[in-house]
């Protein structure tokens, strides 16, 4: 058993040491302990001092986690070999989110009834401009989310809805003026990724989806005012090295260590807010971790490099693995905290958001429920069949016209979405489900095909361990007021086994 020492910030104001609490002691069986077993350090006190730093590089990994994972998305999107879209464009996807794009994207836990676009850009250069269109009452929005995976903005949805509208994104400090029939937006870092979504059925759908999509467009200032545009830069950006099997999110790097430096290489270039600067960042200077200062191995002694790398080897999965501790659970489903999206200073919800649904939306534009456990307790497993049933009050899943529901398999040891013969992913307010005379319905979770007569309402279920999905996009507005007490929220029904 670890004795711990905690590092408290400037007023007490966030919650990362009883997470690093947490979180060690869940590491429990890691790597972590047969470390400090390696070290077999000579006194008490020593034992105390690797409890201190393994609790303070903890402390550091969990606030580092979101930057770090917007930098494996940044490259997988826009930098890798395979990127789709470069610096300052959008890919627009052609198809849903298949287990095959899924993996392809590295994008854990999407979305199969819209249709994504991704794309990064870089506002050191100019501004860059938004433009969105009518879609004549299908929904659409495009997500602005910073380099520290806060949703800052939207353009589309709840936020400016459907009819269109130009937009300019500038970077911090960025005090030019722009043309009259722009809105500006400040965006927190240089670095920005943009995200459209645009609603389809199903595949004979895409096509009027992806016309929509089509019509979101960036492009710099210059171009937008027919002036020649700055030259781009060459970006040397380091590779991450990860499990390509695996969300990249999760941040599976093949050598832990690379964490610190990606964490200090993209902090440095996209600062986090001058509050952070002045009450988080000082903890860290002992793990050689500085703004303005690249980490390396060679910051720190090898002990604690040990150290650091120990933490990062399993932050990932561990985040992974108490993601649902921070939030109510009932009936066997996750509620949203209220701050899903943009945190603000609960940098705990904003590392768990980072690892199981990199770029969430606030609750203002889309609520996600995630369905964990059986109503007897038990993780869901492909081994088994369920039944969930929807009757009575169903608020929770209510959206404002154009929005929509769906409900979402996924593998939990990939965080895609689950390869099955008859190609269905998920089911919702689009599709033709059997419902009773009172408006109910059933939902039938399993491997195997349940017969005619509910195979409009099955959901095709994996071999090993999965997990749900339950989203409502544009929801009314009492679901966003209702989770700000979870406890007495009206959610999702139980997943009940079959025997």
């Amino acid at each position: 058993m670890f004795k711990f020492t905690i590092l408290a910030s400037a007023g007490g104001r966030h919650r990362l040491p009883e997470l690093a609490l947490l979180l060690v002691m869940a590491g429990a069986g890691s790597a972590l302990p047969a470390m400090a077993a390696d070290m077999q350090p000579p006194t008490e006190q020593a034992q105390a001092v690797a409890s201190l730093w393994t609790s303070v590089a903890t402390q550091a990994a969990v606030y580092c986690a979101p930057i770090v994972a917007m930098y494996n998305l940044r490259y997988s999107v826009s930098f890798a070999p395979t990127a789709k879209s470069r610096p300052g464009e959008i890919w627009r996807f052609a198809e849903i989110a298949t287990p095959t794009v899924a993996q392809q994207t590295g994008y854990v836990t999407p979305n199969v009834n819209v249709l994504y676009g991704f794309g990064f850009v870089d506002l050191r250069l100019e501004p860059v401009i938004l433009d969105v269109p009518d879609s004549h009452g299908r929904y659409y929005m495009v997500e602005m989310v910073d380099m520290w995976s806060n949703a800052f903005a939207y353009a589309g949805g709840v936020a400016t809805g459907y009819r269109g509208g130009k937009f300019a994104l500038v970077a911090p400090g960025w005090r030019g003026t722009l043309p009259r029939e722009l809105t500006r937006i400040e965006a927190p870092t240089p670095w920005v990724e943009l995200q459209p979504r645009v609603f389809v059925r199903d595949r004979s759908d895409l096509a009027a989806g992806k016309s929509v999509l089509d019509q979101i467009t960036v492009k710099g200032l210059a171009e937008y005012e027919g002036r020649p545009a700055p030259q781009t830069p060459t970006y040397g950006y380091l590779i991450p090295q990860l499990d390509p099997k695996v969300a990249s999110s999760k941040m599976t790097f093949k050598d832990p260590l690379q964490f610190w430096t990606i964490c200090s290489a993209a902090m440095n270039e996209n600062p986090p807010p001058q509050a952070q600067i002045e009450a988080e960042l000082p903890q860290y200077i002992n793990l050689g971790l500085e703004l303005g200062k690249q980490w390396s191995p060679q910051s720190v002694s090898p002990r604690m490099a040990q150290i650091m790398g120990a933490v990062t080897s399993e932050i990932g999965n561990t985040l992974w693995a108490n993601a649902m501790t921070l939030a109510g659970k009932k009936s066997g489903w996750v509620i949203p905290r209220f701050n899903v999206g943009n945190s603000g200073s609960d940098y705990l919800t904003r590392a768990f958001v980072a690892v199981v649904g990199l770029t969430a939306n606030t609750v203002r534009e889309a609520v996600y429920y995630t369905g964990v456990a059986d109503s007897a307790g038990q993780p869901l497993v492909g081994a088994k069949r369920y039944t969930v049933t929807f009757a009575g009050d169903m608020a929770y899943l209510t959206p404002m016209p154009p929005g929509f529901w769906s409900v979402t398999m996924y593998d939990a040891r990939s965080g895609f979405t689950v390869s099955n013969p008859i190609d269905r992913y998920a089911l919702g307010s689009s599709d033709d489900l059997k419902k009773n005379a009172d408006g109910s319905f059933t939902l039938y979770l399993q491997r195997d095909n349940p017969g005619p007569d509910k195979e409009s309402n099955w959901l095709p279920a994996p071999e090993g361990p999965f997990y749900l999905i339950l989203r409502n996009y544009a929801p009314v507005k009492a679901v966003g007021e209702g989770l700000i007490s979870p406890e007495t929220f009206n959610g999702p029904p139980a997943i009940v086994a079959q025997p």
